[in-house]
Formats: C-alpha cells, sequence, structure tokens
C-alpha cells in the first residue's frame, strides 16, 4: 500500500467456479469504481479468462492453477513480481491463501475458513445459523461483503453507483460472438425464430433434472416455434444428444442444436446464451451467464438451497422452482436431500414457468 494506505495494487484472488465469478462480477466493478488510479490484477482458473474477456475489471490476468504439493509456490511465482501490496481471495481454499502469502503480500483479505486463518491479515468471519453452519448468504452479497472489507474507508469515499454494484456484469468480444455465430448455424439454427436454451447439466449428479423431462420441454417449445440449443461441457456430450434426440423425436422437424458436439467454448456460449429468447437450466454456471445478459431464465433447484445463489432483482424475468416449496424458511434444502430432490419438481410446473417468463 502507498504511503497514504491507500491500495495501489491489488491482487482479486478469483473464485473457482464459473457461476460464481459471474457472481462475483458486482464486486469487481465496486472495486473498480472504488479504485480508479490503481492497478488490479485478476488471479483466475485456465477457461475463466475467456468468460471475463471484454470487460475491464482487470488490468492484467494471471491464469494458472495451484494444483498438487508445488502448485501454490509455482503460481506465487508468477504474480510475486507484480508487486501487489493487498489480496483480497474470494476464494475460500487454504491453498489459495497460501499463494498469496508465498507471493509476499502484504494485507492479505478474506473468510476465515478452511483453517486458512493464520494465512490472513485480515479475516472476515463467515455468517452463521444459530446451530453453528454456515447461513445462507447469498453469494453475489458474500463476494461485495468481502470487496468491501478489503476497500475500508475507500469504499465509502470511493464507491461505485450503487445500481452497478448489483448488477452481474459479462461482455462478448467480437470474436466470441463470432464463434457463437458458427456453432448455431453449424447446428442448423439461422437465427430467424426465437432461441431457448436447454442447460440440463451440473457437476453434481444430484443437482440434474431427469433428461426426459428437459426433452419433453424442449419439444414443447419447438412445437411452438422456437429454436433449441442443448448446452452442456464436453463432458455432457452424451446427456446433449439425448435429449435433443428425444426432443427431435417428439417434435418433428424441429431445430435442435446440441452444443457440445459443435465444439461450445465459454466465450462462444455467451454469445449465444445473449441471443436467447429464455434458458431453462438447473442450478449450474450458464445460469448466470443469462442473468449477466438480462436473458429471462427457470431455474430448477434441488437438493441445494436457492438462498446460496438468489439474484440481484435488475427487471428480468426469472422463476426459481424449488423440489419442496412447503419446506419451513428455516430450514435448508441441503440438509433433505430426499425430500428435497430435484425430480420431485413436476414437467407441468416447469413449462408453465418457462411461458410464464416468455409472456412477460
Amino acid at each position: 500500500m502507498g504511503a497514504s494506505g491507500k491500495i495501489l495494487r491489488l491482487l482479486v484472488v478469483c473464485p473457482s467456479w464459473l457461476g460464481d465469478v459471474v457472481m462475483a462480477t458486482p464486486a469487481l466493478r465496486l472495486l473498480r469504481g472504488a479504485l480508479p488510479g490503481a492497478f488490479i490484477g485478476g488471479l483466475l482458473r485456465p477457461g475463466l479468462d475467456e468468460l471475463l474477456a471484454g470487460t475491464d475489471f482487470f488490468d492484467e490476468a494471471h491464469v494458472a492453477r495451484a494444483q498438487g504439493i508445488m502448485g501454490p509456490k509455482r503460481v506465487a511465482s508468477r504474480v510475486r513480481g507484480r508487486g501487489y501490496d493487498t489480496a483480497l481471495l474470494l476464494t475460500n481454499s487454504f491453498s489459495t491463501a497460501l499463494v498469496t502469502r508465498l507471493a509476499f503480500i502484504p494485507r492479505r483479505v478474506g473468510y476465515d475458513r478452511d483453517g486458512r486463518g493464520l494465512l490472513l491479515t485480515d479475516r472476515i468471519q463467515p455468517q452463521r445459523t444459530a446451530r453453528g453452519t454456515y447461513a445462507p448468504v447469498p453469494m453475489v452479497e458474500y463476494y461485495l461483503r468481502a470487496a468491501r472489507a478489503a476497500l475500508g474507508d475507500e469504499h465509502d469515499a470511493n464507491g461505485a453507483d450503487g445500481s452497478r454494484r448489483t448488477r452481474l456484469e459479462l461482455a462478448v468480444t467480437p470474436e466470441q460472438d463470432a464463434a457463437a455465430e458458427r456453432v448455431l448455424r453449424a447446428g442448423g439454427i439461422d437465427g430467424s425464430r426465437p432461441l431457448a436454451v436447454i442447460n440440463p447439466g451440473a457437476n453434481n449428479q444430484a443437482k440434474r433434472w431427469p433428461a426426459e423431462r428437459f426433452a419433453q420441454v424442449a419439444a414443447r417449445l419447438a412445437q411452438r416455434g422456437m429454436s433449441i440449443a442443448v448446452n452442456g461441457s464436453p463432458a455432457e456430450r452424451e446427456l446433449a444428444a439425448q435429449i435433443a434426440g428425444q426432443a427431435r423425436t417428439l417434435a418433428p422437424g424441429a431445430a435442435v442444436a446440441e452444443l457440445p458436439a459443435l465444439g461450445i467454448t465459454i466465450g462462444a456460449l455467451k454469445g449465444v446464451v445473449r441471443r436467447a429468447a429464455v434458458m431453462l437450466t438447473n442450478d449450474t454456471g450458464p445460469r448466470h451467464i443469462a442473468a449477466a445478459f438480462g436473458v429471462p431464465t427457470v431455474t430448477l433447484y434441488g437438493p441445494t438451497d436457492p438462498r446460496w445463489t438468489t439474484l440481484p432483482d435488475d427487471g428480468t424475468p426469472r422463476v426459481d422452482l424449488v423440489a419442496d416449496p412447503t419446506l419451513p424458511a428455516g430450514e435448508l434444502a441441503d440438509d433433505h436431500p430426499e425430500r428435497c430432490r430435484i425430480d420431485r419438481i413436476e414437467g407441468d410446473r416447469v413449462l408453465a414457468a418457462v411461458e410464464k417468463v416468455l409472456e412477460r
């Protein structure tokens, strides 16, 4: 930090998951607005730099992953030469805190979790329930709280406009937009009809709504004149193919593109999602990409609690469907995996929700 105690060179250690990085963008905007003269670097896992391409949050992106015993040391050596005076950890892991300590960054701000408190100079205590478990704080607010802790008095003096702090933000570069156009055309989608993006995957199998129900909704949307893009990671290629095949059987002649088979990338996915009229999705990263571009969404939750990923209300039509709407507010869905199984969400409820956001 400078002689005045101001942050001059800030390293932001970004979350590890795609959706979490998007939910951190209000915090990144707050930092950029509050520190107009500072050099801000971002430490990102490979691929997540593509997610933030086109934004102005960082002056430099360090793309690295601290894997293995020597991983933190290797990553630290890559950022040490930038002379950062402050590190803000938007991660919760011990290894990322160790990176900032080995990089000799004098001020290290983050949540006191994962046994890493001794590695931090500014410890933020996470909110807990009366039982001592972590409280279901929306991740957008979780990251904003960390950013405010790093800024301290600078937040009060130089904070960015409040309305911008609570908007998710992404951008699409011209190259990414052209890639999106190529992918869609290769899948038989020419932009002549409204586009629905179906996102049936999730890293946790328990968070996946049944594939045949996704296919049924996709077919109904195709029958009402929409083109369908079924998204997924490379590991979800078979799942996307299954849903697309079933949708074509139920709606012969439908334009249904399987994005994983067409080589979709994170950058191209942004361009595809930005073109969509609606997204039907499990609680996973692409849902937040849709939110950043103001695309109406229907999100299916189970068995995780929706309060972890509650998004700011920016006027975009959204419907969040939970497996058990009768669960008491004082209970976490995470603690009731059987009661809150995602397959308890009926197909008719989902189709009605999609039609509702399309009407709005």
